[in-house]
């Protein structure tokens, strides 16, 4: 299997905003939208997810006279979708190597507003874990197994911990920069260039809107916190949404720094760039993991993209492969 240590991109692709812009935009999004199986033949499904929670995921299956390696459940980071351009570069690649591809909607991600009252936080590991239950009771054939990138990644680690006590049969587990410590991270998003907090916060507004839009007989947020940076909306938002209390308790909530993932028995890869300009290296360094955890590092590749070259294929995508492929022969 390749290493981490092995991706090397060329020189014009080192630069790590580079790297972590065209994962996303671009030539990369308009190649991952032309077309494919994944999107072609999806299904969608509402879960329930206990609690009264529902949420929405696209499943697509191998065809008729092929039989499944396994099912990958596929997880998109903050404000991203089932739709992102990672979600379906790396769900057709997995398509192609035999698997089963199920990509679910985060509440509020996507056009999920209206399916749930309660807004989303990062917190709400209970409905995703309900989530995967579904998933497999739905389909019980395949092996099943989870990937994610960024906060995405977040879960599948923290789904992943909880597995047995959950009843989960998973099989193996990838994470591709995964926030580890929340604190850290929107100190590294503060920190950084200005375009990185600009781009999430703007983002995220826009899916409060449509949040407020779709239940307009509560008031969500006044116009001074919707206007606030990235620390006093979620700041806001732990205040006037959770029990947290404040906004440190609710970033240590999901937190898998430390010696946190110590007790994880799935089979599991986390893939990380050096360079990552959102979820700082030393997180990574500092983990505390079991022999069943394979944590690799890259020089280069930013956050969440990879990139090998300029027809834009991520390494990132054949890392999750791999990693499946060897969990899931």
């Amino acid at each position: 299997m390749s290493r981490a240590a092995e991706f090397v991109p060329p020189r014009a692709l080192r630069n790590a905003h580079l790297q972590s812009i065209l994962a996303s935009t671009g030539p990369r999004r308009w190649l991952a939208r032309r077309g494919g199986m994944l999107e072609a033949t999806a299904n969608e499904h509402l879960l329930d997810c206990g609690d009264g929670v529902r949420l929405q995921g696209f499943h697509t299956a191998q065809t008729a006279a092929a039989q499944a390696r396994g099912l990958v459940v596929l997880l998109h980071g903050w404000e991203g979708s089932a739709r992102s351009t990672y979600m379906l570069r790396t769900g057709e690649r997995l398509l192609a190597e035999g698997f089963d591809v199920f990509r679910l909607n985060f509440r509020d991600h996507g056009d999920t507003h209206h399916l749930n009252r309660e807004l989303f936080h990062s917190c709400r590991i209970d409905e995703v874990v309900g989530a995967l239950g579904e998933i497999a009771r739905r389909f019980p054939a395949p092996p099943l197994a989870i990937a994610g990138y960024s906060l995405g990644g977040n879960f599948a680690l923290r789904v992943a911990l909880r597995a047995p006590a959950a009843g989960l049969a998973l099989r193996g587990a990838v994470a591709v920069c995964p926030v580890v410590s929340p604190r850290a991270g929107l100190y590294a998003l503060e920190g950084g260039p200005r375009f990185y907090e600009r781009y999430f916060v703007r983002k995220w507004r826009e899916s409060l809107r449509r949040k407020q839009r779709a239940f307009p007989d509560v008031k969500l947020f006044t116009p001074d916190e919707l206007g606030g940076n990235l620390r006093e909306l979620t700041r806001a938002m732990v205040l006037r949404h959770t029990d947290f209390g404040s906004l440190e308790n609710y970033l240590d909530g999901y937190s898998i720094a430390g010696d946190a993932l110590a007790g994880m028995r799935v089979p599991t890869a986390i893939l990380t760039a050096a360079d990552d300009p959102v979820i700082p290296v030393a997180d990574f360094r500092a983990l505390r993991l079991p022999p069943q955890v394979e944590l690799d590092i890259a020089p280069h590749g930013g956050h969440c993209g990879f990139l090998s070259d300029f027809s834009l294929r991520s390494f990132a995508e054949d890392y999750i492969a791999q990693r499946l492929l060897a969990r899931i022969p």
